[in-house]
């Protein structure tokens, strides 16, 4: 892929690259309709002709683009710009919990609100039957406020939920799906980020 900082794709601005992963590429952008910054992430060339990361990277968008909850990064659109699907989302400041680890050790208070914030973000997703799969330091940005997001919905297991019923009292029981819808991962396959 070309770079594409300046330049427009449908009506993003490309302004500038704020990261790379193993999947793919992250760009701020002008949104030229709303007039607002926003996230453009694209799959790196490399893994384009990837089906599997072509599914994969439509299952982060329909799993994040699903839930509606403060502690989870808000996606507002999938879209294609010359045969190269991305992912448009929320615009975060902050750093990632990784970064803020490296620096210092963190006192027990504050890393007690960073668990509960994100438990309760993993409960309202996994309430929509979506289990994360690589929740790691890297996937968790922390505002100047101390507020948590969830990033990164890439390895994301979607099920249906279940209604909740007396024999179900802790919630949600996974509905069962075919086989082909219900994964794209082989048996036995290593997800997320081994270390």
């Amino acid at each position: 892929m070309e770079p594409l900082i300046g330049k427009t794709v449908a009506h993003y601005t490309i302004l500038r690259e704020l990261g790379r992963g193993g999947v793919g590429v992250v760009y701020e952008a002008e949104d030229g309709q709303l007039g607002r910054r926003v996230a453009l992430k694209f799959l790196s060339a490399e893994r384009l002709a990837d089906s599997a990361t072509r599914d994969r990277f439509q299952r982060e968008a329909r799993a994040a683009s699903a839930l509606n909850h403060p502690g989870i990064c808000t996606v507002y659109a999938i879209e294609q710009h010359e045969r190269q699907p991305y992912i448009v989302m929320e615009l975060l400041e902050g750093q990632l919990l990784l970064e803020l680890l490296e620096q210092k050790p963190f006192d027990l208070e504050p890393l007690l609100d960073i668990a509960i914030q994100i438990a309760d973000a993993l409960e309202s997703a996994h309430s929509k039957g979506i289990v994360h799969r690589d929740l790691k330091p890297g996937n968790l940005l922390l505002d100047s406020k101390g507020r948590v997001k969830i990033l990164d919905f890439g390895l994301a297991k979607i099920d249906e939920p279940r209604p909740i019923t007396d024999d179900t009292p802790n919630g949600w029981k996974p509905t069962p799906r075919p086989a082909a819808a219900q994964n794209i991962t082989l048996a036995g396959a290593l997800l997320g980020t081994v270390a």
